[in-house]
């Protein structure tokens, strides 16, 4: 029976959970690597990883400590050779049991030297992770493209969740597209998107990125249809310095054709309260209708 099932659209960003992209060939994966995948791994995944690791290291080690013997107060059993690593690699030492071959006082110090070498590992990788500053910004579900000043203009909404100051935040905006060259070559080009205002001083709360549509630009004369059929993808690509950790900072985004909105503006967010100013994060992805001149958009 036939699937059909329509196809994962073709995004390269956006997080784990929305890539399509598939590599074939190439040198794949390798031992070297597995660091930095834990660094950029969740929470969840790297203590998966380490638990199962140190399992299977008191597996195999329990299992040679089985086969060779020599462990005094052991009753011979795997389980109870398992329980002796767990205590060898932990150096724990309660006493209950205790090497008395040479085989067996061979297998401890290897293990020891192994039990000092994750031990290493694991600290650095758990700091690392604790020391990476990572960004916490929002972006809006969709984009939408309205007037602005009298002009059609492209607009993401952003936000801050954590709401400490970033300093010198910069947003970049790219559309990503496939055109064809002179030679009839069909290619993926990037144009970056000129921006109202490509920096922001301090970002606390929210911040609406608007790149106007202009004769000349990349969007000029665009239809959804035009740019979905060019697999049209649009990247926003976040820095900033965290003012806390002192350090930079850096998230990304992406939207597809079918997730820009036409002829719509975001809801507003912004509101005071008993004297306080209050942000609605229920309404952040909320859009209404809004004027959009086709004209000047080059479509009429």
């Amino acid at each position: 029976m036939a699937n059909n099932a329509p196809l994962p659209k073709p995004r390269l960003f956006g997080g784990d959970r929305s890539r399509t992209l598939e590599v074939v060939g190439g040198s794949g994966l390798h031992v070297r690597d597995l660091y930095h995948l834990l660094i950029g791994a969740s929470w969840t995944k790297v203590l998966g990883v380490i638990v199962c690791a140190y399992l299977a290291e008191n597996a195999l080690f329990g299992a040679a400590y089985w086969l060779v013997g020599g462990i005094q107060g052991s009753d011979g059993s795997y389980l109870s050779a398992f329980f002796f690593s767990v205590q060898t690699l932990g150096t724990i030492g309660y006493g209950g049991m205790s090497p008395t071959t040479t085989a067996a006082h061979l297998l401890v110090t290897v293990e020891a030297l192994a039990g000092l070498l994750s031990t290493a590992m694991v600290t650095g990788l758990v700091f690392s992770k604790f020391a990476r500053p990572t960004a916490r910004v929002m972006f809006a579900e969709v984009a939408v493209v309205s007037d602005r000043e009298g002009v059609p203009t492209l607009m993401f909404r952003v936000a801050n969740e954590r709401r400490n100051h970033v300093v010198e935040a910069t947003m970049k905006v790219a559309l990503m597209r496939f055109e064809a060259t002179a030679e009839g070559e069909r290619v993926r080009k990037v144009h970056d998107l000129d921006l109202v205002r490509s920096q922001s001083p301090v970002f606390v709360l929210t911040w609406t990125v608007m790149h106007p549509i202009l004769p000349g630009t990349p969007l000029y004369g665009e239809t959804a249809e035009s740019l979905a059929a060019r697999e049209t993808e649009i990247v926003l690509t976040f820095t900033g310095l965290d003012e806390t950790l002192s350090q930079t900072i850096h998230a990304r985004h992406s939207y597809l054709t079918e997730e820009l909105r036409y002829g719509a503006r975001f809801a507003d967010i912004l509101g005071a309260k008993d004297g306080k100013r209050v942000v609605d994060y229920t309404k952040f992805h909320d859009v209404l209708p809004a004027a959009l001149t086709k004209q000047k958009m080059g479509l009429e």
